[in-house]
């Protein structure tokens, strides 16, 4: 006869150090497992401590570090701790980065307090589909957004400025002889990211802005989209610590498939209240014959392209379409 052990009541005992004397610190750069931090000091590279799980770091997290954080040649640290999010911008990713799951979703930066969406006016051309997707984001982010015009030497800023001129978008002006005053005024001791297709001189800007950023500067093809030149996402101290940049890849895409239809009516605003006199559960698409936006919109009370826009992204939420 077999007589299996009691099991004993005693309670596990497994402790996790509290850390008390970590080091605090900005997380600047992602380097395949490797993590650039910003501290009172050189920076300290540093991976992540096996406590943390599954827990993702991207730039922008404000960490706790332990181990050598001297910043020394061959030094690594160990990250223990992530802050809370203030804020966590999305965007799901390509078609060709689908899984059997559905699309990935993935984390831009954390902590930004402002979204720059940078477009240029002429070479290649603004695409307001592409901004409308980039406010979508912001605003689901509950991120300050700002429209900043590029080659504006080039083209005359009037026609995207009425296209949005419902929303009252801040936006800034941006010529190869400006002095970037309006640019730093805006950026001044915020977290920033800047978004933008390639080619559209956002990495041009980034090295105006903070001159030792060395940020590679690619140019426009012959069919007119831009060539990627950044390829990971870094934060760089504005100088005389005015607040931070956080320059991400050029993207061709920004995926909503994250974004709820909720969500996704709040990035049109000048829309919002066109939908009050529509029936409960309207899903505002162009075969319901109910849906009062299109009211709205012939009453001049917003820009048809606008609307259009909106359809456009309700019907791509699942697959996403090109981006005009």
């Amino acid at each position: 006869m077999r007589v299996r052990p009691a099991r004993s009541s005693r309670p596990r005992t497994r402790t996790r150090p509290k850390h008390d004397d970590a080091v605090d610190g900005f997380v600047v750069a992602v380097d395949r497992g490797r993590y650039t931090i910003e501290v009172d000091g050189p920076p300290v590279t540093a991976m992540r401590a096996r406590e943390l799980g599954r827990k993702s770091v991207v730039v922008g997290d404000r960490v706790a570090l332990v181990g050598d954080t001297s910043g020394a040649a061959g030094a690594l640290a160990r990250i223990v701790r992530i802050a809370a999010r203030t804020s966590v911008l999305r965007r799901t990713a390509d078609d060709d980065d689908t899984t059997p799951e559905g699309r990935l979703e993935r984390v831009v930066v954390a902590n930004a307090d402002q979204l720059v969406i940078v477009s240029s006016l002429s070479d290649p051309p603004p695409r307001t589909g592409f901004i409308d997707r980039c406010l979508v984001a912001a605003y689901d982010a509950d991120i300050d957004p700002l429209l900043c015009l590029t080659k504006a030497d080039l083209a005359g800023p009037a026609e995207v400025l009425h296209y949005y001129a419902e929303l009252d978008l801040p936006h800034v002006l941006v010529r190869p002889d400006s002095d970037l005053a309006a640019v730093r005024d805006r950026l001044a001791d915020r977290v920033s990211v800047l978004v933008g297709h390639s080619g559209v001189g956002k990495s041009t800007l980034v090295n105006r802005l903070v001159p030792d950023a060395d940020r590679a500067v690619g140019v426009v093809s012959a069919i007119g989209r831009g060539r990627h030149t950044s390829t990971s996402a870094v934060a760089l101290r504005l100088p005389g610590d005015a607040g931070w940049i956080i320059d991400t890849p050029g993207v061709r895409s920004f995926g909503l498939a994250h974004v709820s239809a909720e969500s996704l009516l709040h990035g049109f605003p000048d829309l919002v209240e066109g939908t009050v006199e529509c029936r409960p559960n309207c899903e505002h698409t162009p075969n319901d014959v109910d849906c009062a936006l299109d009211a709205w919109v012939a009453a001049g009370k917003a820009d048809p392209r606008r609307l259009a826009s909106y359809r456009r992204l309700l019907a791509s939420r699942a697959g996403e379409d090109t981006e005009n």
